[in-house]
């Protein structure tokens, strides 16, 4: 009988060195956290933006990390950092600060509104560490901008000679380095000064010579989301918003990312990332980054939870 029960007792625990502890109830899935950026003019924390959409992400997923980034040690600076710091010393300071964050190390997703948006795309290019899944571009510039905001020089000759004047200085190492928006100002009739001499835009999109790393780096992500603002009157062109532009040497008609040398010759990796299902378009009726928490629940929440 003995011999019985030691048999017994011994094949249960093989079957628990098989099976694992059966009383041991499986883990609960992680919320993925989520990163953000806020835009020109903004700041991580203002109650009446990034503060109020924080606030309204944590309420609809529960036990979600949320990282507002702060570029400075204030809301003044971070506010002022936006129009004035060297954008590729701003993504150094946020791949620094995420490598860090020890509740970001198992990956998280970004979201980015509008400049915030290219903004962490250079992120997830240059820093794949933590992994960044799902980049949600909120009227991102991802082709940068000729035009000023509510001043559409396609449809205004007086908007296309403010446009047209501004690019005598706009590419000057001075401007270039310390002036935000001129960082991804991008002149369709001047596109070898543009090449040569953007300091962020031109690097991050491929426009010189091909960093395989940058190519590669953003393939790791799981979704890139860009969203549109059907009346925006403030990015221009507004194609921009979903990485199409202007055709290059002129400075009226645009073209889709698709129709655009930057897919054709794939420099980025986008049109395998296309093909992949990896590219989500999503459009939204009203002005810049003016939405509705219904529309934000119904078509960018899904993507967080």
């Amino acid at each position: 009988m003995a011999s019985v029960l030691l048999g017994l007792l011994l094949a249960a625990c093989l079957l628990l060195l098989v099976t694992g502890d059966p009383i041991r109830k499986p883990s609960p899935n992680v919320t993925v956290p989520l990163v953000m950026w806020h835009g020109m003019g903004d700041s991580c924390c203002n109650p009446l933006s990034l503060g109020a959409i924080s606030k309204m992400i944590q309420a609809q997923v529960p036990g979600i990390y949320v990282l507002s980034l702060r570029i400075g040690d204030n809301v003044v600076q971070d506010t002022e950092n936006g129009f004035f710091m060297d954008v590729n010393r701003q993504v150094v300071q946020v791949c620094a600060q995420l490598a860090q964050d020890p509740r970001l190390q198992g990956g998280y997703n970004a979201m980015g509104f509008s400049q915030g948006g290219q903004f962490l795309r250079a992120v997830a290019q240059r820093c794949p560490s933590p992994p960044m899944k799902t980049l949600i571009s909120v009227g991102g510039q991802q082709q940068g901008v000729y035009g000023l905001p509510r001043c559409p020089g396609e449809r205004s000759p007086v908007c296309d000679w403010i446009r047209k004047a501004l690019n005598t200085e706009v590419y000057t190492d001075v401007v270039q380095k310390h002036l935000v928006q001129a960082q991804y100002w991008h002149d369709p009739l001047q596109d070898d000064l543009y090449k040569k001499h953007s300091v962020f835009l031109a690097d991050i999109n491929q426009e010189r010579a091909v960093n395989e790393t940058y190519k590669k780096n953003l393939q790791l992500l799981e979704k890139f989301v860009m969203v549109k603002f059907l009346q925006d009157t403030v990015v221009d062109p507004v194609a921009t918003e979903w990485f199409g532009f202007l055709k290059t040497g002129q400075s009226k008609e645009t073209e889709t990312l698709q129709e655009s040398l930057l897919y054709k010759e794939d420099r980025l990796g986008l049109a395998a990332m296309d093909r992949a299902g990896k590219l989500d378009f999503l459009s939204t009726a009203g002005n810049h980054l003016q939405f509705t928490s219904q529309w934000f629940t119904d078509h960018l929440l899904p993507y967080l939870r």
